[in-house]
Formats: structure tokens, C-alpha cells, sequence
């Protein structure tokens, strides 16, 4: 697998033409502007063979000495590691980026599949937080 920048000048690209991804082109058009286009702070398509199954991303640029992540799998490939390799790949990028960042993410409060790829991938939960579309949701931060 692999990671592509979303990259609204490749909405045309025969790739990104399932519904998925036209999808995110369309949020994204908007999101740009709001949060800015600052490299390697963006989003991801995720590449598995010939297809895009899913993507990841910063929320924006690190701000406070930290930085949000967030990740998801088209449905039709859930449940095969699509969503934890984002979220690891995202974690590298920072590491090398700067690796004193805090790396965190929300997550709906319960136990689900993304508090159990975060748990894989050394983060622990930090409290609650709000979020603008859930309302109440759990922090993680990532051990150091």
C-alpha cells in the first residue's frame, strides 16, 4: 500500500473517479481554504494495488506543538489493516517531519475499530474532548 496526496488538480485522474473519491474532492474544495495546503499537512488517498480503499490525513497544520490525525477505509475494504496502515504512515510522516509533535486523534466515545487501530498504534486515551460534528468524543495521544 501506499500513500497519494489529495490533490484537487487530479480530480480528473481515471484513479480517483469511484465515488469515494469524488466524494473527498468535493470536501476538500472547500477544506483547503479554510485549513490551508501545507505540506505534509494534508490528506491522503490510501493506494492498495491499482485502487484507492481509503484515506488519511492531517486535520491541519500542528498547531500548540501538535498535531491531529484521521484516517478511514472505503466500505467495501473494511477489516483489512487499510485504516491502521494510513494511520501508521501518517505517524512516520510526522516523525520524520518533527518528531517532538504530539500526535493526536478523536474518536466517537466508545469502543470501536478506530480506538482499537489507535490502540495498536501506541496511542492512549487522553479525556474527552468536543468535536464540532460528535459532540463529546474521545482524545488519544500518542506515547512518546
Amino acid at each position: 500500500m501506499e500513500l497519494l496526496i489529495l490533490d484537487l488538480n487530479e480530480k480528473n485522474n481515471p484513479i480517483f473517479q469511484n465515488n469515494d473519491c469524488q466524494n473527498l474532492f468535493e470536501i476538500y474544495k472547500d477544506y483547503y481554504p479554510k485549513v490551508g495546503y501545507h505540506l505534509p499537512w494534508v490528506g491522503y488517498f490510501i493506494k492498495r494495488d491499482h485502487e484507492i480503499v481509503g484515506c488519511c490525513g492531517f486535520v491541519s497544520k500542528p498547531d500548540n506543538n501538535k498535531v491531529e490525525i484521521a484516517y478511514g477505509t472505503f466500505l467495501p475494504n473494511e477489516n483489512q489493516g487499510i485504516a491502521s496502515f494510513g494511520c501508521k504512515e501518517l505517524i512516520e510522516i510526522v516523525k520524520k517531519i518533527d518528531p517532538k509533535l504530539i500526535v493526536w486523534a478523536k474518536t466517537a466515545p466508545e469502543s470501536n475499530a478506530s480506538t482499537r487501530i489507535l490502540t495498536k498504534n501506541g496511542f492512549v486515551f487522553n479525556g474527552i474532548v468536543q468535536d464540532h460534528e460528535i459532540g463529546d468524543a474521545w482524545e488519544w495521544i500518542l506515547k512518546s
